[in-house]
């Protein structure tokens, strides 16, 4: 238990932190790789080189400090981040290694500004977290552990299907190499990939919603290829994945996580609304609701055109064959051989107030899969439909502590 004292403290010097937030994080990697290089197979290279793991963990320090006088207030950040953690394979005896070079690259950085108290004080209140973390990855683990088909750590599976979805994406039907069964999954969870990188001469862990519903037998991933800019290299993985793992293949999983996911056993409806390869684990959610002909579910998606819209004519074909269901597609830059009313149904980015009376329905729940712009934007449509805070439910796959 925090003291009060050390409560204060904390909060005093977050501001402080923030400002040189970036510069002890910089400081902080470098210290944990020249130490401990293995870790470099945890955590996400790609995001290391665009500062974009350092700006997260700035940022998760910063909250944690801003809230330390209510940190049930921060239970479904932490949810998530548990959830990942246990879907990286990040183990308890990981959390001092780190704890002990974030506090160093403290003092490096503020100097004779950061004193004995400051520092003591930091460390308390990183050993709670670390706690709060360990405690809840722990159940989780227990729990899939005690599932049939469930495993601790990385099972090898055997790529059965490779198939093709758009001109960006591919799905990877993979089945356990052991020939068990696997354990059951929510709809809408993720499993951890992991891939010996050759350039990086790394090991690299990626999460990858899973786009089918559970069968106790395979697992299904969609992977979009992540072909870069001027701004973002290539994705390490998406393109390995991509060019070269093949039918017969052997790649790592580790069981399914994740928090964002429908509610099987509820009867009332569901928007399903999803920009790009957000689309994965709403496929998901939808083959699972399907299951009873009762249930309500939308459908909606944005793409570009038709070339990247993934899984297109099987999402048509549910609408034709379910009466409650209702699929809708937004293009943005369709394509001349695109028609609307039959390949997409309405020109533009994702806009919820044309849909809107198709949308608001008695007791429906909203789930946003997507980039994180694309969802901000549907999240605040929807809060100006009426739609409820409560109602609204997102996934972001973006970097933390270890994660993606």
């Amino acid at each position: 238990m925090l003291t009060q004292k050390t409560k204060d403290i904390v909060k005093a010097t977050a501001p402080v932190l923030a400002e040189h937030g970036n510069a002890i994080i910089q400081r902080f990697y470098t210290r944990l790789f020249e130490v401990q290089p293995e870790l470099r197979n945890v955590f996400n290279i790609a995001h290391q080189k665009q500062g974009q793991q350092q700006e997260a963990l700035a940022r998760a320090v910063y909250a944690y400090a801003a809230n330390i006088e209510d940190p049930q207030s921060l239970t479904a950040v932490l949810k998530n981040i548990a959830n990942k953690h246990a879907s990286l394979g990040v183990r308890p005896e990981q959390y001092p290694i780190v704890g002990e070079h974030l506090l160093a690259a403290i003092r490096e950085v503020l100097g004779d500004a950061a004193t004995d108290e400051i520092i003591s004080a930091w460390a308390q209140a990183y050993g709670s977290l670390a706690d709060i973390l360990m405690g809840m990855e722990s159940e989780l683990a227990e729990r899939t552990v005690s599932e049939a088909g469930g495993w601790n750590g990385w099972r090898p599976f055997v790529v059965r299907e490779k198939r093709v979805e758009s001109d960006v994406i591919t799905s990877f039907v993979l089945e356990p190499a052991d020939g068990g069964p696997v354990v059951n999954f929510e709809p809408g969870q993720y499993t951890g990939v992991a891939v010996q990188v050759p350039s990086l001469g790394l090991r690299q862990i990626r999460q990858y919603s899973l786009s089918d519903s559970p069968n106790g037998r395979t697992y299904r991933i969609s992977v979009k290829r992540e072909s870069g800019n001027a701004t973002q290299p290539p994705g390490y993985v998406s393109n390995l994945l991509h060019d070269h793992v093949n039918v017969g293949d052997a790649i790592q999983l580790a069981a399914p996580y994740g928090t964002f996911y429908i509610d099987v056993n509820a009867t009332t409806p569901i928007v399903l609304i999803s920009g790009g390869i957000g689309l994965t684990p709403m496929v998901s959610m939808l083959k699972r609701a399907l299951q009873d002909p009762t249930r309500r579910v939308v459908f909606v998606h944005g793409a570009r055109n038709s070339a990247v819209q993934a899984m297109k004519t099987r999402l048509r074909e549910a609408a034709a064959q379910h009466p409650n269901f209702r699929v809708m597609v937004f293009y943005n830059e369709p394509l001349a051989r695109d028609v609307q009313g039959t390949d997409f149904d309405y020109p533009g980015l994702v806009d919820v107030n044309l849909i809107a009376r198709e949308i608001r329905l008695p007791d429906a729940d909203y789930y946003i899969c997507g980039p994180v712009p694309f969802m901000r934007m549907q999240h605040d449509a929807l809060n100006n439909l009426g739609i409820s805070e409560e109602k609204i439910h997102y996934e972001v796959f973006g970097p933390d502590l270890f994660a993606e």
